[in-house]
């Protein structure tokens, strides 16, 4: 029993250690996507902005997207490059 709580606490860490990779980027993704709404919303809704506020929310929102697939791919990349290895070695 208790090598399985060694193997739950190992897993964890490990996962915990995933899910930090690249955060900041991640972040940055979301934010971009907020803003780019609200960009795009704005230039929309709002008859005193120029229309072409509309195309500047658009790529702001693809930026962020971009930013979510780069994160995607290098936390693939390094789950690749560091399995799970239940034996603790490396």
């Amino acid at each position: 029993m208790d090598e399985d709580a060694a193997l739950l606490a190992q897993r964890m860490a490990y996962l915990d250690a995933y899910r930090g990779l690249y955060r900041r980027e991640q972040t940055a993704g979301l934010v971009l996507c907020l803003l780019g709404v609200l960009v795009l919303v704005a230039g929309r809704y709002r008859p005193e902005t120029p229309h072409w506020m509309v195309w500047v929310g658009a790529a702001i929102i693809g930026a962020g997207w971009l930013l979510f697939t780069l994160v995607i791919f290098r936390r693939t990349a390094w789950v690749r490059a560091h399995p799970f290895d239940p034996s603790g070695q490396s």
